[in-house]
């Protein structure tokens, strides 16, 4: 095998990197010292696969742009593939902040993430990486403290701990789900996907709660509301189109119009017409 590896001084602060190191494994490689650590390790996976497991979790295959942790106190156990062995590299990290920021996202239960090469987590971790390469001054200590904070605040706001769902029950949600679109039709943003995360559900989930409960669909029940509001202000408001358009979570006149007439059978212009005394 090739790779590095460096130990570096404990500069005492309450986060910092204590080593780092780099390995091409050979086919089959696994490490044989102790597999309990006194501080937590995160490795990269360049290239490669190979096989990680820890305490009371299963083995799983993990290959090139995943990454696993070696928790402190957590024994587990990690080997090269026999035919395309993994190279990581990998950070050992100690201070009292550590436990704490891992607390935040679901790798401190996992204990591995797949396919994290497009994140800002991992492209901050290979910053923090390329950081303690450099030679130990005030500067560069400053700035190896500062990526090891950017590196687990994306950690926790891109892979954040899934918060336990509270049961409601399907006429509850329905409920809040129709409220939230009568309340919020007038603002653009106002989307299916935008309820879905309120309600923290699938698209599909919410279809059928829809089609069970009101025998629409959310989309159309959304296009419904304000189409209805948009006929009362036609008939009752000298607002203009564009004017009406906006006021029913439509950012241009064109696209409302559209949409007008679909529902209608009318265009906005013609339907004012027809219902204005």
């Amino acid at each position: 095998m090739k790779g590095e590896y460096k130990t570096l001084n404990d500069i005492s602060l309450e986060s910092n990197v204590l080593f780092f190191g780099k390995e091409s494994c050979l086919p089959n490689y696994y490490f044989t010292g102790n597999n309990v650590r006194k501080n937590y390790v995160i490795h990269y996976i360049l290239k490669g696969k190979g096989v990680f497991s820890s305490a009371n979790h299963e083995a799983v295959q993990l290959k090139a742009g995943d990454i696993f942790i070696l928790p402190k106190g957590v024994p587990c156990f990690y080997q090269a593939d026999g035919k395309e062995p993994w190279t990581y590299f990998w950070i050992g990290l100690s201070g009292l902040k550590i436990a704490t920021m891992l607390s935040g996202s679901i790798l401190s239960s996992k204990h591995y993430l797949r396919q994290v090469e497009d994140s800002n987590f991992c492209k901050s971790l290979n910053k923090l990486f390329e950081a303690v390469h450099n030679p130990n001054v005030l500067t560069n200590d400053l700035l190896t403290e500062s990526l090891i904070y950017q590196t687990f605040y994306y950690l926790d706001t891109e892979y954040p701990v899934k918060k336990k769902k509270q049961h409601i029950a399907n006429s509850e949600q329905l409920k809040i789900a129709s409220k939230y679109l009568h309340d919020n039709y007038d603002d653009h943003s106002c989307s299916i996907a935008s309820l879905c995360n309120k309600l923290d559900v699938s698209r599909s989930y919410l279809y059928n709660l829809f089609k069970n409960g009101f025998n629409t669909s959310p989309q159309k029940f959304l296009i419904k509301i304000r189409m209805e509001e948009a006929k009362n202000r036609l008939k009752d408001s000298p607002n203009s189109i564009r004017q009406i358009a906006e006021a029913v979570g439509y950012i241009d006149e064109f696209t409302f119009s559209k949409a007008f007439k679909k529902y209608s059978g009318f265009s906005p212009k013609i339907f004012r017409q027809m219902n204005t005394k």
